[in-house]
């Protein structure tokens, strides 16, 4: 988070792990493991980098236009689905 976003945060707990060509488009030519982390900032503050167009904190019906390649609105949705319950079952592909 302190490279992608300028973040400082604390790891709670893993909420997904997705192999990525089976929940974004375009199929790529080698393997990608996505790992969804639920974090607490800490401190930090977002800065603008080559990686990142922007950042910002969005409420559940107000996201943002998605990189459809990168991330879709259900991960986003299975994040903020995990961040209320205490009991998430972490979900594997």
């Amino acid at each position: 988070m302190k490279e992608e976003a300028g973040l400082d945060v604390e790891t709670k707990r893993i909420i997904a792990i997705h192999d990525r060509d089976k929940h974004n488009q375009p199929r790529y030519a080698y393997g990608v493991c996505k790992i969804f982390v639920e974090c607490v900032a800490l401190g930090g503050s977002f800065q603008e980098n080559s990686e990142t167009l922007g950042c910002a904190y969005f409420k559940i019906d107000e996201l943002p236009a998605l990189e459809l390649a990168k991330n879709n609105k259900e991960q986003v949705l299975v994040c903020f689905e995990a961040h209320s319950q205490n009991n998430w079952t972490v979900q594997f592909d």
